[in-house]
């Protein structure tokens, strides 16, 4: 195996490579480039340098990380006898895959350095780094951070655009001004404009040479994420914060959470977008509050929450994260059941018991149905649960008559429980089904509220029979 010499050409302009690495071009046994769509290649071929390219495998290939292998496989190859120069844009250890590829797979490497066109770009706008930056790749982007310089490179075209557009607006509002570089360091090409986000999938002058560049954001002006909540609720249960937030216990706000919840239960019936977003950041909220009075205990905080949660879901999904397989969501409660009894092993009765009292009576019903269920204490089908409905429905009446007013209580328990066994057998949710009755009753009754006759006598003065009439002429309407 020979030695494979990478040779950076610098971001376009030929006055940016160094002297070593045109003598090394201009002594190459076997010289390849990446790509023949660099300016740099103009000058090499005025100097009588021969190479060849990779830019087949650019249309060849499905992805660019096939195409990446694929140049590092053919360069390999032609490695094992003889040497290999390999020239790439820029420098070697910025933003190149192929480089990063050959280091992992081949060791006889030698490294020419080429000025970076990240050199190019600073140059340009004028900018520090030292001040705080950051470069992504736009076909990979990762975190990035509003408080410095973010640099996106390798903004080849307007699809790419499209996709970073979406990534972006996650960290800023849409009227965030977005520099853009193109050609940078080659002097008789080189552009810079300025577009606010929103519009910068509106273009199509975007190429392999195109750099986003966005300013840092004041404080005031950027979008807020999860650390800067965390930070505010800090600010507010401090020494010199809110005096209601800093009273707030877990018992004091419990309340709030329960409420909150069915805040966002009702956001999701309505399909009101705009309203469950607001609900969701309550809910949010209520997690945040109470994870920051468990840290200022010391017992844990927000990151072990996180990480507790990551784990679990790592754990109960061993179709996704190992090696069972699962096709189907019957399979999947199986296999969720399976795992949470393999961390804390509890008979059916205890795990029956192990749902949360505070949850509501027809939830925590169907939950210990669905338990006795796993050891077949249950019906096949919804008919002989219809039967227990109308057995339970009877045993109340006799009740009812005798005036038993524990008993009353003891069988309309017995009923409710088994109008949900038949929810359950029909898989549907009795929560659910209740809410849209109670739903059902408030329009027929404000049709009441609102028919002539109220309106006429009044709805206190109307007789039972009359109010009746209406209810029924309702059903006609809603």
């Amino acid at each position: 195996m020979k030695k494979i010499t990478v040779v950076g050409l610098g971001p376009g302009n030929p006055d940016f490579l160094t002297v070593k690495a045109i003598e090394k071009l201009k002594t190459a046994q076997t010289l390849y480039i990446r790509t023949e769509k660099h300016p740099t290649n103009h000058y090499l071929k005025s100097l009588g340098i021969e190479y060849e390219t990779f830019d087949s495998l650019y249309e060849s290939e499905e992805t660019f990380d096939d195409v990446y292998q694929k140049i590092v496989d053919e360069l390999i190859a032609q490695a094992a006898d003889k040497p290999i120069t390999y020239a790439i844009p820029g420098n070697p250890f910025v933003a190149e895959r192929t480089v990063e590829l050959l280091q992992e797979q081949y060791e006889d490497l030698e490294f020419i350095y080429g000025v970076s066109f990240i050199d190019a770009v600073l140059t340009v706008l004028k900018i520090d780094p030292v001040n705080g930056l950051a470069v992504g790749d736009a076909l990979s982007l990762k975190e990035l951070s509003n408080q410095n310089y973010n640099m996106i490179i390798q903004v080849y075209n307007k699809m790419v655009v499209a996709n970073l557009k979406i990534e972006l607006s996650r960290y800023y509002e849409d009227d965030q001004e977005v520099v853009i570089v193109k050609s940078a360091g080659i002097e008789s090409q080189e552009e810079m404009f300025v577009r606010k986000l929103w519009e910068i999938d509106h273009y199509d002058d975007y190429d392999h040479l195109t750099t986003f560049v966005i300013y840092p954001v004041e404080e005031s002006m950027r979008r807020k994420k999860f650390d800067d909540l965390v930070q505010i609720m800090r600010t507010l249960r401090g020494d010199e914060g809110c005096p209601w937030d800093r009273k707030q216990t877990h018992q004091s706000l419990r309340k709030y959470l329960l409420e909150e919840a069915y805040e966002v239960l009702e956001a999701i019936d309505l399909e009101d977008s705009v309203l469950l977003e607001e609900e969701l950041g309550d809910v949010l909220l209520q997690i945040v509050f109470h994870g920051l009075i468990e840290e200022e205990m010391g017992y844990f905080n927000l990151d072990d929450v996180t990480n507790t949660l990551s784990q679990k879901l790592i754990r109960r999904h061993p179709h996704i994260f190992g090696n069972e397989t699962a096709d189907s969501p019957e399979e999947v409660e199986k296999i969720w059941a399976g795992v949470k009894q393999e961390e804390k092993p509890m008979e059916y009765s205890e795990r029956m018991n192990s749902i949360t009292k505070s949850s509501p009576g027809l939830f925590r019903a169907a939950k210990v149905q669905k338990i006795a269920r796993e050891v077949g204490f249950d019906w096949d089908d919804v008919y002989p649960a219809l039967d227990k409905v109308l057995e339970e429905l009877d045993e109340l009446k006799v009740e009812i008559q005798e005036e038993n007013r524990e008993k009353i209580e003891e069988e309309l328990g017995d009923l409710i429980f088994a109008v949900v066994n038949v929810a359950r057998l029909l898989k549907l949710d009795s929560e659910l089904a209740l809410n849209l009755t109670i739903k059902k009753f408030i329009n027929r009754f404000a049709f009441i509220e609102h028919s002539e006759s109220a309106k006429n006598k009044g709805i206190e003065n109307l007789t039972l029979a009359e109010m009746d009439n209406i209810w029924e002429e309702s059903k006609n309407k809603n």
